[in-house]
């Protein structure tokens, strides 16, 4: 199994950093703070020591109400944000709204979570109970008409990511303490035959991503760890991160051979965050292969250009 370890970068340590997505056509790194309610934008730069590695450099952070659970690059040049109960789309201009996370008939407050597009640029964004209530959360597509529910009952819904021929959907449920694969019907955005892909075990599967060969990287909580795992589901890499609680992690740079990490400090004693300096920190490494080019969310009203 090829192991190796990751570097820290240069952002402030956030409290719950998450969901790392490249901009291929601005050369951007995009990630949020979820608890801090922050979007950042950096750009891959040299390091100061002059190591092979390359650091980040913050360009801009926007702050916005509450939590923010993912960020997302879209065809028309706009971000797209799931911020507390909201789908909103944000441009120099000012924000729009999407669309609103429908209410529950048990009342219990609820955000969402992880988001990810697939290749046709279809949007899919989880939920989560604030308090992690099992069976609380769902896995929803957005579709025309709004928010449509795709995978039900959930409990952290995490990690979303699609084969390069785009006809399988690898999907985290977090407290499941596994990663589960969906057959997928591209024209459609209909997953179905759910079957476990990988167990985890030593730590809870957070964040993954996709690479170009059909593995699949998973960001492990409590582990100091992303694992690798080869398309028949059997693990062939593992990334060591010098903190515990590892979110998640994607390809980037212009050649996409750069994994960016995040992690998080919540969670963690005064005593682990002691001996973990670098909790909440990006981190970099190459690990021997390359991502896919990242699937932007296609705004109903985009004409698409390269």
């Amino acid at each position: 199994m090829h192991r190796t370890t990751a570097l820290p970068c240069a952002p402030e340590p956030g409290r719950l950093s998450e969901g790392p997505v490249w901009d291929h056509r601005s050369q951007e790194l995009l990630w949020v703070d979820i608890t801090a309610g922050l979007v950042h934008r950096g750009a891959l730069a040299p390091r100061a020591d002059g190591t092979d590695l390359p650091d980040v450099h913050v360009r801009g952070t926007l702050r916005l109400e509450g939590t923010v659970g993912a960020v997302l690059p879209t065809w028309s040049g706009a971000l797209l944000t799931a911020a507390g109960t909201s789908l909103i789309t944000v441009t120099p201009s000012g924000t729009a709204p999407v669309a609103i996370l429908p209410v529950e008939s048990d009342g219990a407050p609820r955000r969402f979570n992880d988001a990810a597009c697939d290749p046709l640029g279809r949007l899919f964004v989880g939920t989560m109970a604030f308090d992690a209530t099992p069976g609380a959360g769902t896995l929803y597509r957005l579709d025309p008409t709004g928010l449509r529910p795709v995978v039900a009952p959930v409990t952290i819904s995490n990690g979303l990511g699609w084969s390069p021929d785009g006809r399988l959907m690898y999907y985290a449920d977090s407290a499941t303490g596994q990663v589960d694969v969906f057959d997928y019907h591209l024209m459609t955005g209909a997953p179905s035959r759910r079957r476990v892909f990988a167990r985890v075990e030593g730590g809870v599967p957070d964040g993954l991503t996709v690479d170009a060969h059909g593995n699949v990287w998973v960001a492990v909580w409590g582990a100091g760890e992303v694992r690798a795992y080869a398309p028949d589901g059997s693990p062939i890499a593992m990334v060591d991160v010098p903190a515990t609680h590892v979110s998640s992690c994607t390809f980037a740079g212009p050649r996409l051979d750069i994994l960016v990490i995040t992690t998080a400090r919540e969670e963690l004693s005064p005593a682990e965050l002691r001996a973990q300096p670098d909790a909440g920190r990006l981190f970099v490494c190459r690990p021997g292969t390359i991502g896919q080019s990242p699937d932007l969310y296609d705004d109903p009203t985009t004409e698409h250009t390269a």
